[in-house]
């Protein structure tokens, strides 16, 4: 069982757990003001702001659902359980940089353990899906060796 893993996973859900956060507030911010606007407007600046509104609902009711979406893959992972291949929930050390696959959350931690959190689907992710410690790929010009793989 690796308390490190469990950091990882924890971190990520936090990042997604505060987009879902913030989308929610933006969105019933955004429905309060197209309810204030239809009050205090009428004729063609009524239909133009809650045209406006709806749009940017919309918009955000899209990135939340992309949230929850991510919030799912999250729960699929089991931050305890390690396996010699790379697997969703992996955290992965290679000669140029480390990896934790799980959803797209960039930059967690700090220097030399510093990890970034990339989707299985994202082009490095790809790459990273399946190998083992000791295998070797190319990735943008660059070579990486996978070094451990927890």
């Amino acid at each position: 069982m690796s308390t490190h893993k469990q950091k990882l996973y924890a971190l990520c859900q936090d990042h997604v757990q505060r987009r879902i956060r913030d989308i929610s507030q933006a969105l019933e911010e955004v429905q309060q003001s197209a309810h204030e606007e239809t009050k205090s407007t009428a004729g063609d600046k009524y239909e133009t702001a809650r045209a406006m509104a709806q749009n940017e609902m919309e918009k955000l009711n899209a990135q939340l659902q992309e949230n929850k979406k991510l919030q799912q893959i999250l729960e699929q992972i089991d931050p305890r359980r390690s396996t010699p291949v790379i697997q969703l929930g992996s955290a992965v050390r290679t000669t140029q940089g480390n990896f934790y696959i799980a959803v797209s959350a960039g930059v967690l931690g700090q220097d030399k353990e510093a990890y970034f959190a990339v989707s299985p689907a994202s082009p490095i992710g790809t790459r990273l899906m399946g190998q083992k410690a000791g295998d070797e790929f190319q990735f943008n010009q660059r070579t990486y060796r996978i070094e451990l793989v927890e």
